[in-house]
């Protein structure tokens, strides 16, 4: 099942139950994230919200993309909807 996000975007495998992300902003990627580790992404998020800074992930280990403030409120929307695709 095709995901379209605000941030990302990815296919959700419902035989496997994990989320291969495929773009995060303008950038191209290729991660499989299983629930555990979406869970610990949006938990993180969630209590960082609120800093004004935003925030920085990183793709593929090297490459830093930063997120605003606003940013993090949407993609938290977007894992929040990938979320409830898990079993």
């Amino acid at each position: 099942m095709k995901v379209e996000g605000a941030i990302i975007s990815g296919e959700f495998d419902n035989s496997m139950n994990e989320f291969s992300l495929q773009t995060v902003k303008q950038f191209y990627t290729e991660s499989t994230l299983r629930q555990s580790q979406l869970n610990l992404l949006y938990e993180y998020l969630e209590k960082h919200k609120h800093e004004e800074d935003g925030q920085f992930i990183t793709l593929y280990d090297q490459m830093p993309v930063r997120l605003s403030q606003g940013e993090i409120y949407q993609l938290l929307e977007d894992l929040k909807k990938i979320r409830e695709l898990y079993h």
